[in-house]
């Protein structure tokens, strides 16, 4: 006689029964929508992704401009591929189709003038091509976040957006691995990570995990998982558990990532900035100096010793091509001469000049400039081949880089004077004209800035004095904060637009600012990148002719530009625009500073251990070393605390989770039963899966094929529940009745009588001694009493029931395609055995 079941209710956890929906192969329509609608679905879902993750890109790129030819050409790759595989297309044209459609899509935008028909390359497209990757190559290395969008820079993101379009397609829809096209929407997330400040950002964010979440549920809607439906359709409390998954893997990410390696502090995803490639250790020109200055620890440290009677600025390199966009520095490579025994600049000064020898140990710091104080003469103990800039008198290497080098640097120092530079009326002549070049560009607010604040000087010293000391007025602030929170946080035109507007920056806005108002003036300009003047560390360096001479010292922290005018007859003259940091000069203090004002200090909260400041001094004062004789925040360790607290209680919970977890679903199903004895029908089925997870728990695996009964049997003649061979106890009989009670409401008479659901109609059930969750005890305890202690451990920690639940849970690697050798060899194999089967029946007859 057959069993039955009386109703659809699928057995237990961990019992497989009814039939498995079947799966299409992938990449193919599923029965449950037209072939048509899949193309366009998965179309959209991965254009959203990678727009969405694209949205990351301001703050990268100054404004919203760019995001126009993005947006267009993320559409046109992802519907053109929906179009062909909506005609059933193969594959490969697929892709193809791709490629065809961003390549007509780029041409279309960037390269309209030089293609064909304004859509097909032409040899001049290609020409064109190769000038906008030189733009946006010299973007990448030269210019500081966020940049403005040129034609090549945005070219480039948009060409790799559009690759990144079909390797997710073709992740989530051709191969059928939706999960893994994360990766590629990451990759489009990591560049904003490493780049911004405030890094990803919200948008960015958002836009990515929506586009993602699209293309999973149109993956599994279209190509379904048998697995995963089944267990749906059995499993109702799958989404309460993928929600518990996702609340502990944001709880994971909130509490750990302060603590990893590569994470600036912040709060994910504003605050936390990637960055896998370590903390900097030198300043590099190409980049903002904000990045420098915001580091929490003074890394790229360098050490000098010098005869000067204050300690100098180290100028690394000259940024004096200004096209309205960004400064960015002019190597001169053909102009470039080789060796440093001997530099001179070729220009004459009425000025008396004083000769200072520096000996400077650079350290960790690297970079391919050489850092040394204005104007070097000569530099010796120099390992390696370097060149210099006869116009700006930089140092490059030409095969090194500045680590680990030591030299001894002789310089000249003008002894400049108010005086002698409101003397120096000449025309200026003999130098490049890109120091006199202005912007076409230049907003409105500049010029009339600089045209207000000049309006009253007669010379180009009192004009110079004038742009200084407006700049340096109480109206303006030094903020290394107000730029990224203002999205300013640059050195172009717009950016020194903003800056003028709020009046709150760092030391490139200022330097950029007066730079660009001395130009529109009539004053050749160009800004030196270096280090502002060092800390005494106390020390004396004894230096072949000079005797001990005292050590100072510059970390990034220290990362600092100022604005250099040239004067006729005098040379080029460095001033010091930007408030309370570095040291006025002598010859531009009397006007621009007032009395008691600050010139080194660190104002800005994001330097931990500032230190005092001090009153313009004509030495250097010592000033304390990071750490050494100041305090902590106060809310330091108290902060370290609570993260230490939070990863030992997410420890706590992820090791109890199993037992949790398992704990939670007993209490539910217990609960079940029990208002199944008050009248509701199934009240035997979780008790029933109830007894499965226990024995499974305790070594008594159910299997896939066994009956209720036969299990039973097996369960209460094993060792588990007491001794094999003795008379049944009470544990025994509690789980005999709890089969008898699933046997009968699974295939039993169906029964309406009010109370009869769950017991069998039996009334003794309803006494709390005979009900379900009594029965589960004994049973519970019988196993415990029973089981070995490694056994007990993992029943009660690690559980079976769980353990392998989340294992079906995890995604499984799908065999798409059987390798050509798998087919080969069963080929081969099935060759052979027609071949033998012949020679057996010749051997027969």
């Amino acid at each position: 006689m057959t069993l039955a079941p009386n109703r659809s209710t699928g057995s237990s956890a961990g019992t497989g029964g009814g039939e498995r929906p079947t799966v299409p192969a992938p990449g193919t329509p599923s029965r449950r929508d037209s072939p048509g609608t899949q193309p366009w679905v998965m179309a959209t879902a991965v254009a959203v992704a990678v727009a969405g993750a694209a949205l990351g890109f301001n703050g990268v790129l100054r404004g919203w401009a760019w995001y126009s030819p993005v947006f267009t050409t993320v559409l046109a790759v992802t519907f053109s591929m929906a179009v062909l595989r909506s005609v059933r297309a193969p594959a490969w044209l697929v892709a193809a189709g791709g490629l065809a459609a961003l390549t007509v899509d780029l041409t279309f935008i960037f390269f309209r003038q030089q293609s064909i028909a304004g859509i097909i390359p032409s040899p001049d497209t290609l020409s064109y091509l190769a000038k906008f990757l030189r733009r946006a190559s010299e973007t990448v290395l030269a210019e500081s976040t966020p940049v403005a969008p040129n034609a090549g820079i945005v070219m480039l993101i948009c060409a790799v957006l559009g690759l990144l379009v079909i390797l997710i397609d073709a992740l989530a829809f051709r191969l059928a691995l939706p999960a893994t096209s994360g990766l590629a929407i990451l990759a489009i997330l990591v560049v904003p990570a490493m780049v911004k400040p405030q890094s990803v950002g919200v948008l960015g964010f958002v836009g990515a995990a929506v586009g993602y979440l699209l293309i999973l549920g149109s993956s599994h809607w279209f190509t379904p998982d048998a697995r995963a439906r089944a267990d749906t359709a059995r499993n109702p409390g799958q989404l309460r558990r993928a929600a518990v998954t996702a609340v502990m893997a944001l709880a994971v990410t909130l509490l750990l990532q302060p603590v990893i390696p590569g994470f600036d502090q912040g709060t994910f995803p504003q605050g936390s900035r990637l960055n896998p490639f370590g903390a900097a250790t030198g300043l590099n020109p190409m980049i903002s100096l904000g990045t420098s200055l915001r580091s929490p620890a003074g890394d790229g440290r360098i050490t000098f010793a010098t005869n000067a009677p204050t300690a100098p600025y180290l100028r690394s390199v000259t940024v004096d091509s200004f096209d309205g966009d960004s400064w960015a520095p002019d190597d001169r490579e053909s102009t470039r001469r080789q060796g440093t025994g001997r530099i001179e600049s070729g220009l004459d000064t009425a000025a008396t000049e004083v000769r200072v020898t520096t000996a400077v140990n650079t350290g960790l710091y690297t970079s391919p400039y050489l850092p040394a104080p204005y104007a070097p003469e000569s530099v010796n103990g120099l390992t390696g081949r370097w060149s210099w800039d006869p116009a700006t008198l930089s140092i490059k290497g030409v095969d090194t880089d500045s680590r680990d080098q030591q030299y001894v640097v002789t310089s000249v120092t003008p002894q400049l004077t108010a005086a002698l530079l409101a003397a120096a009326t000449e025309p200026v002549r003999g130098i490049p004209e890109q120091f006199l070049s202005r912007p076409s560009n230049v907003p409105e607010i500049v010029r009339t800035t600089a045209d207000t604040v000049t309006a009253k000087a007669a010379t180009p010293y009192a004009r110079a004095m004038a742009i200084q000391k407006y700049l340096r007025s109480v109206d303006f602030s030094y903020s290394l904060q107000s730029p990224v929170q203002g999205g300013y946080d640059g050195n172009g035109l717009s950016v020194l637009a903003d800056f003028l507007t709020l009046k709150s920056g760092y030391c490139i806005h200022f330097a950029s600012a007066m730079a660009v108002m001395a130009r529109l003036e009539g004053i050749p300009s160009r800004i030196a990148v270096g280090y502002a003047p060092g800390r005494s560390t106390g020390a004396t360096v004894a230096v072949s002719g000079q005797g001990p001479l005292p050590e100072y010292e510059v970390d990034a922290r220290d990362a600092h530009a100022w604005p250099e005018l040239y004067f006729q007859g005098v040379g080029w003259v460095p001033f010091e625009p930007t408030p309370s940091r570095g040291v006025v000069p002598a010859y531009a203090a009397e006007a621009a500073t007032p009395s008691g004002a600050s010139t080194n200090e660190r104002n800005d909260a994001l330097t931990p251990g500032s230190r005092s400041t001090a009153a313009p001094a004509p030495t250097a004062a010592p000033v304390p070393l990071p750490g050494a004789g100041a305090p902590a925040p106060g809310n330091a360790h108290p902060a370290q605390s609570l993260y230490g607290l939070g990863a030992v209680l997410l420890l706590a919970l992820l090791v109890a989770a199993p037992r949790l977890v398992r704990s939670g679903v007993r209490r539910r199903r217990l609960r079940t039963a029990d208002r199944g004895i008050s009248g509701e029908p199934g009240s035997a089925l979780p008790v029933w899966a109830e007894l499965r997870d226990l024995a499974m728990d305790y070594g008594v695996a159910p299997g896939a094929s066994e009956t209720p009964r036969h299990f039973s049997q097996r369960l209460r003649a094993s060792a588990a529940l007491g001794k094999p061979g003795a008379a049944e106890g009470a544990a025994q009989r509690a789980a005999a009745s709890l089969t008898a009670d699933f046997e009968r409401e699974q295939y039993g008479r169906p029964s309406t009588a009010p109370g009869s659901g769950g017991t069998g109609g039996n009334p003794a059930a309803a006494d709390p001694a005979d009900s379900a969750a009594a029965r589960i005890a004994l049973v519970q305890a019988s196993l415990r009493a029973h089981a070995k202690p490694l056994v007990r451990l993992r029943a009660e920690w690690l559980p079976p029931s769980v353990m392998s639940g989340w294992q079906r849970v995890l995604p499984r690697p799908r065999r798409i395609l059987v390798p050509t050798a798998q087919r080969t060899r069963r080929r081969l194999a099935g060759s052979w055995g027609k071949i033998r089967d012949a020679v057996r029946r010749v051997r027969r007859s």
